[in-house]
């Protein structure tokens, strides 16, 4: 019998000291992801960065809002950056960020609004953007994304506010938007698209649709209580 207890308290000791490791690994992997995007920053005009960046977080707690809004920050984004897997909330609003996404974002699984506006982000608007079935609220207004609209974002069926005004997008908007029921406002202003499809019109939630007139191939087939063109 006290060979069983000893055994016991053995295994409970240990599995105690495995999940305080893996703990601890997380909240490295938390730092390092944070120091890899530190490292990616080439301009920080306000010091913010540079100077008052701290990564020490307290034990077992993750990353879960990351918020660099208004820094005025250049740099890029880091593949690394996919490793905060607690993230719920990712703002880089009014920064000079640059270049492409990194597709390890799309491991960013809690994530429920990412904002980026005002950068100079450019290419194609990843379709790894729909694998991130939680976002309820994303904003990619003011940068330089080009293109069609991935079919894949209208997989997003939680999403509430779809802002990709004021970039370089073009061609047909998918039919699939009509997928998207839980959408209550749209920016599509600033564009070229070419065409409104009709599903719009289910949108029985939607009370905002900002959208550009030209170039407009048919008639806005929307019931929301408000339409800017």
């Amino acid at each position: 019998m006290e060979r069983t207890r000893f055994l016991i308290l053995s295994i409970t000791l240990l599995l105690a000291n495995l999940l305080a490791v893996a703990a601890q690994m997380n909240v490295s992997t938390d730092q390092s992801a944070l120091l890899a995007l530190k490292a990616h920053i080439t301009s920080d005009p306000q010091n913010m960065i540079f100077t008052n960046w701290s990564t020490a977080t307290q034990r077992h707690l993750r990353v879960a809002v990351l918020n660099l809004s208004y820094f005025g920050l250049t740099g890029t984004i880091p593949s690394e950056l996919g490793n905060l897997s607690f993230l719920v909330e990712l703002h880089l609003r009014n920064n000079s960020f640059h270049g492409t996404l990194p597709k390890e974002l799309a491991r960013l699984r809690r994530l429920k609004l990412i904002s980026l506006v005002w950068n100079n982000f450019m290419g194609a608007i990843p379709s790894w953007f729909g694998s991130l079935f939680k976002l309820e609220s994303f904003n990619l207004f003011g940068n330089r994304f080009s293109g069609p609209i991935p079919a894949a974002v209208f997989n997003l069926s939680s999403l509430q506010v779809l802002d990709l005004s004021y970039n370089q997008l073009s061609g047909r908007i998918p039919r699939e938007i009509g997928n998207l029921t839980l959408l209550w406002v749209i920016y599509f202003d600033g564009n070229t698209f070419t065409e409104i499809p009709n599903e719009i019109g289910s949108l029985n939630k939607l009370e905002y649709l900002f959208v550009q007139e030209k170039a407009l191939t048919c008639t806005i087939p929307v019931t929301s209580s408000t339409c800017f063109l």
